[in-house]
């Protein structure tokens, strides 16, 4: 089942470039195509050319109001994808589960109608709390983790772990994201990658509102990073705004830090799809680790967990695959685009004495996918990591 939420997920995010350029003309006339053609079939399976009016109609109606919807959401600063291959998506479903009444027919016209209509109101619900309520219910979510290496009874260190962040424009998510960190106060701030949306990898405005809100994280411990997906985080178009803000991107590197006297290496590694060389890259990383030194692994996706684990890694910080973004209850995330789909969806995770913790993020996806988060609302990772015993102290 790997394949669910591997390479083929991005190879999909960019074929939704092309129906996304079309001219919004030509969505419109396939939508109507299609709306024309479950009202004909209606017509036609019904023996009642008014019933298949009625729900031809109907549906217009909703695709209208989708449009509507789609078409208000950069109008209202609340996200900036494209509205066409959405649009056109949500009129093929709205078709489809029009043609699933049919056999209902029988039943009698005003119930059956009644049913249709009371569904495809429910999809305008949805689709309207996912693009207008979701994305901005920002959570703080607190992890507590105990090691052996820290000092016991000590000051915990207090990690704030922020990942994809996906910037297309500054919205009120992010301004509410720099007030929850603020009042973190944390010691060290780390970015596991996707600093913008791949629809505005190299966009001068998302660069510029990217800077301003990078120039709004401090912590005493400094503010460490690592790239993400190599398709979405452009090096050469990122590293000078990262470095303008004094954040220190590692690339296949450590640092030795000292934060409430404790010693902490701290490491970053590149994101590729061969895990067996980012294995290699994080053995030599830890070779010349300082004895006794509590280890931090930095990476995008959480696919190198089984090799941080096997080295004695203590913690691993990812992001990558958004908590799914879309998720069903009792299921949990549908796509991760993780080599493992569901193994490390989200959350916090333990293998032999290695901790991870995978984010859910704080944006959403590029190109032709919908700005839209169900049953994964974004999050603030705030990490206290305390001496053996002494969490939640």
């Amino acid at each position: 089942m790997r394949w669910l939420g591997d390479k083929p997920f991005h190879a999909l995010l960019v074929l939704s470039e092309k129906p996304g350029k079309w001219a919004m003309w030509k969505i419109v006339l396939i939508a109507g195509m299609l709306v024309a053609g479950t009202g004909w079939i209606w017509a036609w399976a019904t023996g009642d050319p008014a019933l298949g009016w009625v729900v031809g109609v109907g549906l217009w109606a909703f695709v209208l109001a989708d449009w509507g919807l789609l078409v208000m959401l950069p109008h209202l600063g609340l996200s900036y994808g494209m509205v066409q291959l959405p649009l056109l998506a949500l009129s093929l479903c709205r078709c489809l589960l029009a043609l699933l009444a049919v056999p209902l027919a029988p039943i009698g016209p005003s119930p059956v109608l009644l049913a249709v209509a009371s569904v495809q109101l429910l999809v305008f619900v949805l689709m309207a709390y996912g693009t207008l309520v979701e994305p901005f219910r920002l959570q703080v979510t607190q992890v507590e983790i105990a090691s052996p290496k820290l000092h016991n009874p000590g000051k915990p260190l207090r990690i704030v772990q922020l990942s994809d962040l996906h910037i297309e424009r500054l919205t009120r998510r992010e301004r509410a994201l720099l007030d929850l960190v603020a009042e973190l106060a944390p010691d060290l701030i780390v970015l596991t990658g996707d600093f913008l949306s791949t629809s505005y990898s190299s966009d001068p405005r998302a660069l510029d509102d990217l800077r301003t809100l990078l120039a709004q994280l401090h912590a005493p411990g400094g503010v460490y990073a690592v790239w993400g997906t190599p398709e979405v985080d452009l090096p050469h178009v990122l590293r000078p705004v990262l470095a303008e803000e004094g954040i220190v991107v590692l690339e296949d590197e450590a640092v030795d830090l000292t934060v409430h006297g404790q010693q902490l290496w701290l490491m970053g590694l590149l994101c590729r799809r061969d895990l067996e060389l980012g294995g290699v890259h994080l053995r030599a990383l830890l070779d010349v680790a300082p004895p006794d030194a509590l280890t931090l692994l930095l990476h995008h996706t959480p696919d190198l967990m089984p090799h941080a684990s096997a080295m004695g890694v203590d913690l691993v910080l990812a992001g990558h695959t958004h908590g799914g973004q879309w998720r069903l209850p009792g299921f949990g995330a549908i796509l991760t685009s993780s080599h493992y789909w569901k193994r490390y969806e989200a959350g916090h995770y333990r293998e032999h004495d290695t901790d991870l913790y995978v984010s859910r993020g704080i944006g959403m996806e590029g190109f032709g996918a919908p700005r839209a988060r169900f049953f994964c609302p974004p999050e603030v990772v705030a990490i206290r990591w305390t001496g053996q015993g002494s969490a939640g102290k």
